[in-house]
C-alpha cells in the first residue's frame, strides 16, 4: 500500500476537535428570554399599525434587473425604523430562491392588459402541444450540470403547507470560508438567529455565530482543519470524509441547517443519528474546505443509497454533483446491492440521475461483448433494475417483444456516447473507485456500529 493510500485511514481525533455549539430544535429553545428587535417592532406595530400601500397577496409590477419589470405577488411586508416600508415578493414563473425584500418605490400597479387576439387553429394546437408556451407550466428551467436537490420532494398538499410555513427567507447571507453566499430559502435556525441578516460559519466544524468578530474569536480557539470523521477518499486536492450523524451530532445538524438555505424541500434538520454524511472537500495548506455533501441511511430497508445531496453555490457546475452520485453507487457496489436514491425525485434530480445512469449503462454496452440481460446490467452498474429499464426506454434501446424485454442497441447512440466521453473533463472531479477505502456499515465491528 502506498503512503498516500495508507494515510486515508486517519481519524479526526475527538480531542483535536473543538466543542460544537449546542443547538436545539426551535420548539425546544428558550426563546422567551431572547430579546429581539424584530419582536419589539411587531409589538410597536400592533399598537400603531403602519399604513401600508400594498396588501399581502396583491399582484404588482416590480423593477427587475437591467431596467426590466416583472410581475410579482406580495408575500409579506414590514415597516422599518425610519418609517419606510419593504415588501417580500415572489416573482411569477420564477423559483422561490429569487424571492426578496424590495422597497416600495420599486413596485407599481399592474396596467390593464389589451384584449387577447384570437389565434389561428394551428397556433392554438401548437400551444397545447408545447407546455413551454403555456403560462400554467411556467418558464422552462435553465439547463444545469449540477444536481441541486435530488431526494425529499414533497407531495402537493405537503408542499403547499411547507411553502406557507417557510415563505419568507429568515437569513439573507452566509459567510463560509472565503465565500459570502446569498441564501435561497428559509431554514429553521434557533429563534435567536432568525432575524440575523448574515450568519458566519466555521467551515471546518460548522459552528455558526452572528458576527465576523465572533467568528474570528472562535477561530483563534479552534484547531479544526477538516470535517470530523474518517477520510475515505483522496485524489490530489480532493478528499471525502464520512461523518457519523450520531457521533458528530451537532456538526451534522448544523450542516443540514446550512443545506436547507439552498434546498427548498429538505425536511431533515435534527434527526441525523440514523444517517452517514459524506462531505466532499477541496484541500490546500489551510485545510479541507467543504464544497458538497450527500447523506445516506446507515441501514436502508429499501436499499436507498442517497437521501439528500447539495453542491454549495460557489462550486456548482464543476462536476461535483456527478462525483457524489458515482460515489454513492460505488458504496452500493461494495455493499453487494443495487442502489437507488430516495423517492420521490425532484425534477432536477431526475434529470441529473438520468444523465448519470445513461453514461454508466452505455459505457457497459460499449465495452461488453456478447449477450447481456437487464439483470446483468443492474449487477455490473449497481443501478436498480427499474432505473435501468426506465433509462434504456428513454434512450429507445429496449423493446417489448413476444412477452419479454429485448435490448436493441442503436449504433448512433453509442457513437454519440463515445463523442461525449472524449469531451473535456477535470480528472480530479471524476470519481476514481481505486482511491476509495471504505468498509460497508454492516461489515464493521459490532462495537463500532454500537457506538454509532
Amino acid at each position: 500500500m502506498s503512503p498516500e493510500a495508507a494515510s486515508l485511514t486517519m481519524q479526526a481525533a475527538a480531542s483535536k476537535q473543538p466543542a460544537d455549539p449546542t443547538i436545539s430544535p426551535p420548539n425546544l429553545s428558550n426563546s422567551g428570554k431572547v430579546e429581539d428587535a424584530g419582536i419589539r417592532d411587531e409589538l410597536a406595530a400592533a399598537v400603531d399599525p403602519p399604513n401600508y400601500e400594498h396588501e399581502i397577496g396583491q399582484r404588482l409590477h416590480c423593477e427587475w434587473r437591467q431596467n426590466e419589470t416583472r410581475e410579482c405577488e406580495v408575500v409579506e411586508r414590514r415597516a422599518l425604523a425610519n418609517g419606510a416600508h419593504e415588501y417580500y415578493v415572489h416573482y411569477a414563473n420564477f423559483n422561490r430562491r429569487l424571492d426578496e425584500w424590495v422597497s416600495a418605490d420599486r413596485l407599481s400597479e399592474m396596467q390593464p392588459q389589451a384584449p387577447m387576439v384570437r389565434r389561428g387553429a394551428s397556433a392554438e394546437k401548437r400551444r397545447k402541444l408545447d407546455p413551454v408556451l403555456d403560462p400554467a407550466f411556467g418558464e422552462r428551467p435553465p439547463p444545469t450540470a449540477e444536481v441541486e436537490e435530488v431526494a425529499g420532494e414533497l407531495d402537493a398538499v405537503t408542499r403547499r403547507e411547507h411553502e406557507a410555513a417557510t415563505r419568507v427567507k429568515n437569513i439573507n447571507k452566509v459567510v463560509l470560508g472565503k465565500w459570502e453566499i446569498e441564501t435561497w430559502y428559509y431554514s429553521p435556525f434557533p429563534p435567536e438567529y432568525l432575524n440575523c441578516d448574515t450568519l458566519y460559519f466555521c467551515e471546518f466544524d460548522m459552528h455558526f455565530v452572528r458576527s465576523h468578530a465572533a467568528l474570528q474569536r472562535y477561530m483563534k480557539r479552534s484547531d479544526a482543519v477538516h470535517p470530523p470523521g474518517n477520510e475515505i477518499y483522496r485524489n490530489g486536492s480532493i478528499s471525502v470524509f464520512e461523518v457519523d450523524g450520531n457521533r458528530s451530532l451537532t456538526y451534522c445538524q448544523n450542516l443540514c441547517l446550512l443545506a436547507k438555505l439552498f434546498l427548498d424541500h429538505k425536511n431533515l434538520y435534527y434527526d441525523v443519528e440514523p444517517f452517514l454524511f459524506y462531505v466532499l472537500t477541496e484541500c490546500d495548506e489551510h485545510g479541507c474546505h467543504p464544497v458538497a455533501f450527500f447523506s445516506k441511511e446507515k441501514v436502508s430497508v429499501m436499499d436507498y443509497n442517497l437521501a439528500c445531496i447539495l453542491t454549495l453555490p460557489p462550486y456548482q457546475r464543476r462536476g461535483y454533483g456527478r462525483f457524489l452520485i458515482a460515489l454513492s453507487y460505488e458504496l452500493s457496489r461494495l455493499e453487494g446491492k443495487a442502489g437507488t436514491p430516495e423517492r420521490p425525485l425532484s425534477d432536477m434530480g431526475l434529470v441529473g440521475y438520468r444523465s448519470y445512469w445513461a453514461q454508466v449503462l452505455l459505457r457497459i454496452l460499449q465495452t461488453h461483448r456478447g449477450a447481456i440481460s437487464i439483470e446483468q446490467l443492474s449487477q455490473l452498474s449497481a443501478i436498480r433494475i427499474d432505473d435501468v429499464m426506465s433509462t434504456l426506454q428513454a434512450l429507445h434501446l429496449i423493446k417489448y417483444w413476444k412477452g419479454q424485454h429485448m435490448l436493441c442497441i442503436s449504433p448512433k447512440v453509442l457513437r454519440d456516447y463515445v463523442y461525449f466521453e472524449q469531451g473535456p473533463s477535470c480528472s480530479e472531479a471524476s470519481f476514481d473507485p481505486s482511491r476509495l477505502q471504505w468498509t460497508p456499515y454492516h461489515d464493521r465491528p459490532p462495537l463500532e456500529r454500537c457506538l454509532s
